[in-house]
């Protein structure tokens, strides 16, 4: 998170939820997929990992969105704004949308971009690492490793 002072603040569209970040990223990540596209009615989304400790809801609550799997996308209940996801499997890290923070410049860069085979052909990102579909769990240590070299406060 560059030399951004914690904690971030940010929320949805209506300001019913807040949410504070309190511990930095453990990575940037931009993701092309089919439903990330559609939940955003964009390109792409962009979200930072930040760890599950780091992260609170300080005011609203949130609905499930998205497609109600095992992978938990958390919407505004009133103006479903998509604010972060709790992945499938991954219960050390809450995937914010950086775009719902309330200065989004504040993280860095996309450092890793998934689902590049549904990437519109004239999308490009800064991301170091790309991927067809989602890194394979054997990447996700280093790749953490190497972010955090890269953006050492």
């Amino acid at each position: 998170m560059g030399n951004q002072a914690l904690p971030l603040d940010g929320g949805c569209r209506c300001g019913r939820v807040r949410f504070a970040i309190s511990a930095p990223a453990l990575l940037t990540m931009v993701c092309h997929c089919k439903g990330c596209q559609r939940m955003t009615g964009a390109a792409f989304s962009l979200s930072a990992a930040i760890p599950s400790a780091g992260f609170a809801v300080t005011r609203g609550e949130t609905v499930i969105g998205g497609l109600h799997g095992a992978t938990r996308h958390q919407f505004c209940g009133y103006c479903m704004s998509w604010l972060f996801t709790h992945p499938e499997g991954y219960d050390a890290f809450v995937n914010v949308r950086s775009t719902m923070l309330d200065e989004p410049g504040e993280l860095a860069a996309p450092y890793v971009e998934t689902y590049s085979s549904s990437k519109l052909p004239w999308v490009n990102t800064p991301a170091v690492h790309s991927y067809a579909e989602f890194p394979p769990f054997s990447d996700y240590e280093r790749i953490v490793q190497e972010y955090a070299v890269r953006h050492a406060e």
